[in-house]
């Protein structure tokens, strides 16, 4: 899983932010990043060198193998509550994801059982008569 961490001209620390940054990614994806090629941070101060609630942003965008990629963001007072925050919806999408299409493959490979009765009041495949005979 290879991780790419931008930032705005407004954030000071890049360096040492996108490391941390990386590291969060790394961590929260852990279970399902053998599925996942790239994740995308953005790291943005909507501010700039103004305080203010909520002003922080992070949005992540992860690739999943056959996939659309998947983007969460998650704004907040502080970086870290920011990106700690979008790596908890990322997660929370993917296993979504992932889970669908583990549900979806176990319903294709069902069998359909043979003693099954049919719905009351319905005609056996053998007597119905052709559609070309009505």
């Amino acid at each position: 899983m290879q991780i790419q961490i931008n930032t705005d001209r407004h954030i000071e620390g890049r360096e040492r932010l996108a490391e941390w940054a990386s590291g969060v990614v790394e961590q929260a994806l852990s279970r399902v990043s053998d599925r996942i090629t790239r994740v995308e941070v953005h790291l943005s101060d909507e501010n700039g060198d103004k305080s203010g609630q909520h002003d922080k942003q992070c949005v992540m965008e992860a690739r999943l193998e056959g996939r659309q990629p998947i983007a969460v963001t998650r704004q907040a007072e502080t970086m870290d509550q920011a990106v700690n925050g979008a790596a908890e919806k990322l997660t929370g999408a993917i296993e979504s994801i992932i889970g669908r299409q583990r549900d979806q493959r176990r319903r294709q490979a069902e069998p359909f059982p043979e003693d099954a009765t049919q719905p009351e009041g319905a005609i056996p495949q053998e007597d119905a008569i052709p559609p070309d005979e009505q």
